[in-house]
């Protein structure tokens, strides 16, 4: 399964051509928390407290996991960066850096969302900043087309989870069939936004998917193999910083 996953991505959510498509017309969810934006009360600073014990701790659960991750990618392009630089590859460094750049926006939006939901970053993030920068380093020193599977698998999983998280968003936000089913958190302009902040997530790491196959990630020595394991790593990190 993991296999046919790396060789065949798809997005439950998504199409190939919508999200550059979108961007152009369509204004950024994650522009709510923008250093720009105002600090006035709103979708982007309003908690959540009609949830249930249940479904807060769900809600936990994505956003420690998301942020997680946004700190094990912020080092794999990081130390990608550097390797090609110090190699002398400046195409594939500016390329990895340009993808590092959405994923530092991710982390900055990602880090706002704990603090507005008043969720605790997991207790594992330096095993992660550690693992993202060797997988980095790793991948990168064996040629840019592993470094391209890296982030082929990195974002096939990761995508497949953002789509999962869209599941249990569109179940808290879905709208009742009556008035008496309704739920107060069936109309949170919170969950709402947040809700179309994972979809934007989930659209860039499309992109990101898309570019490692357009630079010949599937042409790496031992796709198969290395694509397994990576992808069995995020899995596993997934589990993990759900948890702790």
């Amino acid at each position: 399964m993991l296999a046919a996953s790396i060789a065949g991505p798809s997005f439950r959510h998504a199409t190939r051509e919508s999200p550059r498509l979108v961007r152009r017309t369509s204004k950024l969810a994650s522009a709510a928390y923008s250093d720009a934006a105002t600090p006035q009360r709103g979708p982007g600073t309003n908690s959540t407290p009609t949830l249930s014990a249940a479904d807060r701790s769900l809600l936990s659960q994505m956003l420690r996991v998301d942020h997680a991750g946004e700190v094990a990618a912020n080092t794999i392009y990081e130390a990608q960066a550097d390797v090609f630089r110090r190699l002398g590859d400046r195409k594939t460094e500016n390329l990895m850096l340009e993808m590092w750049s959405t994923e530092k926006k991710h982390l900055r939006v990602v880090l706002q969302l704990l603090r507005q939901h008043r969720v605790t970053p997991s207790k594992l993030l330096p095993v992660w900043s550690a693992a993202g920068s060797l997988l980095g380093a790793v991948t990168a020193l064996l040629g840019k087309e592993a470094a391209m599977a890296c982030t082929e698998a990195v974002e096939t999983v990761i995508g497949e989870h953002y789509d999962d998280q869209l599941d249990h968003l569109a179940a808290l936000t879905e709208q009742p069939e009556t008035l008496e089913d309704a739920r107060p958190q069936d109309s949170d302009p919170a969950l709402t936004l947040l809700r179309s902040v994972i979809e934007e997530f989930r659209d860039d790491e499309l992109e990101h998917l898309d570019t490692a196959v357009e630079h010949e990630a599937q042409q790496a020595p031992a796709h198969a193999l290395l694509s397994a394991i990576v992808s069995l790593g995020c899995k596993g990190a997934i589990q993990l910083a759900g948890r702790y």
